[in-house]
């Protein structure tokens, strides 16, 4: 399975989400449109970006009931983009109801994945705010697993727990990882982290990359710094 680096376009609009790209001369990098820009710039930003080459993660993050979802993810497909999600929270019959819904008429549809749980949350919000009695890992396993048997294409997960979702799960289920920073940068609000070589040691698909890339003095350079170190394994 080929592994990628996914930057994530988290700004407030679309002439600064251009102004980046435009950086990027040789490379057309896979890129993720959460939601501060898709409710900034609305679905066209999506179609812009997708015409300039790039492939995209749509990170809109579903919950809400089956119908709903479903509907939703009906017009969300004719996006084109490559990869959506929901969370896995909201239950099987939901995401069996997403997958419906994203069917196009010639059969075709993006890749859909479900957030286990955010890369923000910690053990200790999981048991105290969340009420979930069960430790973080065996949560996002339970989860992973009533994703895959919702017919999912894979999770979104730190990546200290992808290679256990894998051995769950199977090693064709995609395991998309935020968290992840360079050694020695900024962890900013997330708290399961590791750097994109440890992500790749630990068995993620995808990594999912923001500020460490978009915030720096060369996002191009960071860019094929995190590049190298998970998808050519080069360890710094």
């Amino acid at each position: 399975m080929s592994k990628d680096v996914i930057i994530a376009a988290d700004f407030a609009g679309r002439e600064q989400t251009l102004r980046f790209l435009d950086k990027f001369q040789d490379e057309k990098p896979f890129l993720k449109i959460g939601m501060e820009l898709y409710y900034a710039a609305g679905p066209q930003i999506v179609r812009e970006i997708k015409s300039r080459g790039h492939k995209i993660f749509l990170d809109l993050k579903l919950h809400d009931i089956p119908n709903t979802v479903k509907k939703t993810m009906a017009v969300l497909s004719a996006l084109d983009a490559d990869i959506v999600n929901l969370h896995a929270s909201g239950g099987c019959a939901m995401m069996k109801a997403a997958l419906e819904g994203l069917l196009r008429p010639d059969g075709t549809r993006p890749l859909l994945i479900a957030v286990t749980q955010l890369t923000s949350t910690g053990d200790q919000m999981l048991r105290d705010e969340l009420w979930i009695g069960h430790p973080m890992d065996e949560t996002v396993l339970h989860y992973a697993k009533n994703a895959r048997d919702s017919g999912l294409d894979g999770v979104v997960c730190s990546p200290l727990e992808a290679g256990k979702v894998h051995t769950v799960c199977g090693r064709d289920f995609l395991t998309v990882t935020p968290g992840v920073r360079f050694a020695g940068g900024a962890v900013g609000d997330q708290v399961r982290v590791t750097t994109p070589y440890g992500a790749r040691q630990l068995g993620s698909d995808y990594i999912v990359m923001g500020r460490p890339i978009t915030a720096a003095e060369d996002p191009v350079e960071a860019y094929r710094r995190a590049y190298a170190q998970f998808v050519k394994g080069e360890c710094e």
